[in-house]
């Protein structure tokens, strides 16, 4: 094939990316727009970048070393990177390659100025901008200026940043490569960016104008200070004058220079507003081209705008597909379930498929559509309550969007409220035995469906799937189980506030929870000391799990002297626990049965810091203490007016609380039991699949909604382009930070605390267990990476069951997301481990190893003098 090094606009659009680069291929499709101006111009192919680098085998080796390098070692890319763009401008362009720009210059204008800009195949992409990583040089004037900056372009796919980006993006070096577009200079009296959605609320439906005097170049290098405006149904809804005291213009001889503006301009608006809705309408019709949001480059020349680039504004959050045109009101699932993290399609497609109530996807989190229960008054208050409970950010977000009156449709009460939560307990009977049973109905239903599942495959698995999840649905649903869970949760709440109001003691049920019979997760964490007390004695066996890397360490035991006892204590707390992960409600998670090496650094923390027995001692003294608690507080009740009465309403919700609480935690292991399950089921077809040659590799099924990997396994066909795609949107999605409240504009909420009871510099949270304890912050994000010591406060983002073997060995909890009732709020008291979750930023404001106070009892942590 022959190989064309440049090609002019008019013959490129968006689906040439990696001829030329994402710029070139915008502007190439930005020229083909009725009524969008665009300055003349022409792409230097990838074609052109291939033959430079295959001019200097240098350059592979480089690039191998630089692979393999981490995205911290800056010192190392710094050097690597810049040998590498040496080694590109130091190579004279072949004569074919010159000959070509310098013709395309020549229709522009031999002595024409202009702009030469980077255009990497891996930029202005809808998944990732790459904005600002690669080179770009303004009014460049005569051929041999315009060749010389081409070659320093294609250098700068490897400046540090460029590199260290890409590194960590997981991006290989050599998939990216450099386009450069050589285009007319504009001298625009005015210029600036255009969002078409609001960059800082990602609402669809508002654009934002940023317009300064002189070229561009100066307001998005930061240079100045710019106008702003805020654009929404055809009208200017906010607008922000700048004291602009500074311009970039060009030089007649090439370059650029900054002016001052003159004082009696320097408050002038830079547009007016006439100008600004017009630009707002060419940056509609650009955005409609597109398909989605832009963030747009213009120019304006004698009241004329010129686009100069535009690309898909990455940052924004995906909106859920309703439809239907009518305003939507969508909470996060994430939250409620402590797993924001970003789902692959065959796992938010299998929690849709399970789930008790319909769910919507966006940026591969899911989402329940609240819009209907918000417009009626009645089921607006329970929610808001239950919402207030569980989450009180996500109930301010909600308040703050009712309370503008125009976005939320107002319907008529359908029916008589529904009960008040936390009021009168769920009708159920105060009895052991109806745990024990529904415990024992799930175990059954679970040998079922593994006996059941072995035989099928093919096709035939598929619809046997089919009817699993409704049989999945109706455990999960079934009236009894809900009575047990809401009786715990409602007898809680009782607790808390009866006691609040005739003691004025906050959080008593916190005490009163401790060690309560069948909470499986934290039988979880307290079994794993089990298991390090099998292991300690044997310190060969404990210097070997301190080198293991390998998955397959379990076979390796045995070799070593009580290697055998410690793989059958592991494999035996696998069989139990080995089903979970972080992040399990993603059923593409691989488990801890599948990667064993996960618990290891747990298992040695609990050889490390605890001595032979804790868990019986640990269980022990949870129950002793929920004793005293309980023996207190009926005398103290007794001595005040009517305490007799009182006293025995509480001993029958402390009765009560211990019957059901713990059982609160058993659906989710049941859930995830038989999602292992499908798991297993589903990667054995998988296999089979890999060997046909339909798919590459196993975990390819994982970028597949469940209702297309059905399709593949009844075509025998895959479509490998889709799965590439959606390995891609997956890595852009998990860079994203998903809102508690999403709206149908693309608005995110996220809510705040209206507290004015806690110390300034504070970090406000909600409590959820009571008690103050100071120790060091130990600001982990990976389970697997856990390295505490006795006294340690745990700070992480969120905690689902998985996380509850940490909880053993740490003093406290601070996470960014939780409520009330999520799992690391009931394993934290039933540790009677002080915790506050719902802390925004925690991670990022609480530095690891800082000494921290934290106040479980009024929800806020303070950072402490170093």
């Amino acid at each position: 094939m022959t190989e064309q090094y440049v090609s002019d606009f008019h013959e490129v659009d968006e689906t040439q990316v990696a001829v030329v680069g994402g710029k070139g291929a915008h502007l190439g499709a930005l020229s083909r727009i009725d009524g969008i101006r665009v300055p003349a111009g022409f792409c230097v192919t990838t074609d052109a970048f291939r033959r430079i680098v295959s001019e200097a085998p240098a350059i592979d080796e480089r690039l191998d070393r630089l692979s393999r390098l981490e995205p911290d070692d800056r010192e190392a890319i710094r050097t690597l990177s810049a040998e590498i763009r040496r080694t590109i401008e130091g190579i004279a362009l072949p004569d074919d390659v010159a000959a070509e720009i310098s013709r395309a210059l020549a229709r522009l204008g031999e002595r024409a100025a202009c702009a030469v800009r980077s255009s990497a195949t891996a930029e202005d992409l809808p998944t990732a901008s790459f904005a600002g990583q690669q080179d770009t040089y303004l009014n460049v004037v005569g051929p041999a200026a315009v060749l010389q900056h081409v070659s320093r372009c294609w250098a700068s796919l490897f400046t540090e940043r460029a590199v260290t980006y890409r590194q960590r993006n997981g991006m290989d070096h050599r998939r990216v490569q450099m386009a450069v577009v050589v285009q007319k200079m504009v001298f625009p009296q005015v210029a600036g960016v255009l969002f078409t959605a609001d960059p800082v609320t990602s609402n669809r439906k508002v654009a934002s104008v940023e317009a300064s005097f002189g070229l561009g170049e100066a307001l998005v290098s930061g240079l100045v200070n710019a106008d702003a405006y805020t654009v929404r149904d055809g009208a200017i809804v906010d607008r922000t004058i700048a004291t602009k005291r500074l311009a970039i213009h060009a030089l007649p001889g090439g370059g650029t220079t900054e002016q001052a503006i003159d004082p009696e301009r320097q408050e002038q608006p830079a547009l007016t507003d006439a100008q600004v809705l017009r630009l707002v309408q060419l940056g509609r019709r650009i955005e409609a081209h597109f398909g989605r949001p832009q963030d747009i480059e213009w120019c304006l020349v004698d009241d004329d705008f010129q686009i100069v680039q535009s690309r898909p504004i990455t940052t924004l959050f995906p909106i859920p597909q309703a439809g239907d045109g009518e305003n939507h009101v969508y909470l996060s699932v994430g939250h409620q379930q402590m797993m924001t993290d970003a789902m692959k399609p065959l796992g938010f497609s299998m929690w849709q498929l399970t789930a008790m109530a319909p769910m919507h996807e966006a940026g591969g989190r899911l989402f329940v559509d609240a819009t209907r229960a918000l417009a009626a008054p009645s089921s607006r208050a329970g929610l808001l309550e239950m919402a207030g409970k569980a989450d009180p950010l996500t109930r301010d977000a909600l308040e703050t969007l009712i309370d503008r009156g125009d976005f939320i449709p107002s319907l008529p009460d359908q029916g008589p409220a529904g009960p008040r939560a936390g009021g009168a307990p769920a009708p159920i009977e105060t009895d052991p035995a109806i745990v024990t049973e529904l415990i024992d109905r799930s175990q059954t239903a679970l040998a079922a469906l593994r006996r059941d599942i072995a035989a099928k495959s093919g096709p035939a698995l598929f619809d046997f799937l089919l009817a699993a999840f409704e049989e999945h649905k109706r455990l999960l649903g079934d009236p009894q189980s809900m009575q047990a869970i809401m009786a715990g949760m409602e007898a809680s709440w009782w607790l808390n506030e009866q006691l609040l109001a005739w003691l004025g003691e906050k959080n008593a049920s916190d005490t009163l929870t401790l060690s309560a019979p069948h909470n499986v997760t934290s039988e979880m964490g307290l079994a794993l000391l089990d298991v390090a007390d099998v292991i300690r004695p044997h310190p060969e066996v404990v210097a070997f799990l301190e080198k293991v890397e390998d998955d397959g360490f379990l076979d390796e035991l045995p070799r070593l002297p009580g290697g055998r006892e410690a793989r059958d204590a592991i494999r035996d707390y696998l069989d139990t626990y080995g089903m979970r992960c972080v992040g399990e409600i993603d059923i593409t998670r691989p488990r801890w049965s599948e990667r064993p090496t996960a618990l290891v650094s747990l298992i040695l923390d609990n050889v490390r810091n605890f001595e032979p027995g804790a868990r019986t001692r640990r269980f022990e003294h949870g129950r002793r203490e929920a004793q005293r608690k309980e023996q207190e507080v009926l005398e103290r009740l007794r001595a005040l007016p009517d305490g007799e009465r009182k006293a025995g309403e509480t001993k029958r919700m402390i009765d009560r609380v211990r019957t059901f609480i713990g059982y609160r935690e058993y659906p989710k292991y049941a859930i995830v039991s038989r999602y292992f399950v499908y798991k297993q089921a589903l990667l054995k077809e998988a296999e089979r699949l890999v060997r046909a040659g339909v798919l590459r590799e196993q975990e390819d099924i994982f970028y597949l909604t469940f209702a297309e990997l059905h399709d593949v396994v009844r075509t025998e066909h895959a479509d490998d382009q889709l799965i590439r795609r959606r390995r891609d949107e997956f890595r852009s999605y998990q860079a994203l930070v998903p809102p508690r409240v999403l709206t149908s504009e693309g608005e995110g909420l996220s809510g705040a605390y209206r507290r004015d009871d806690v110390p300034d510099g504070a970090l406000v949270g909600l409590p959820v267990s009571g008690g103050i304890v100071e120790g060091r912050a130990r600001v982990i994000l990976d389970v697997a990476e856990a390295d505490l010591e006795p006294g340690d406060i745990l700070v992480t983002a969120f905690t689902d069951p998985s996380w509850s073997p940490l909880f053993v060995a740490v003093d406290g909890l601070v996470t960014e997301v939780g409520g009330l009732m999520t799992h690391g709020a009931v394993i934290a008291r039933e540790y009677g481990l002080p915790a506050v979750v719902g802390v925004h930023d925690a991670t990022r404001l609480i530095r690891d190893g800082q000494r921290i106070r934290l106040h479980g009892t009024d929800g806020y942590v303070e950072i402490l003098p170093d």
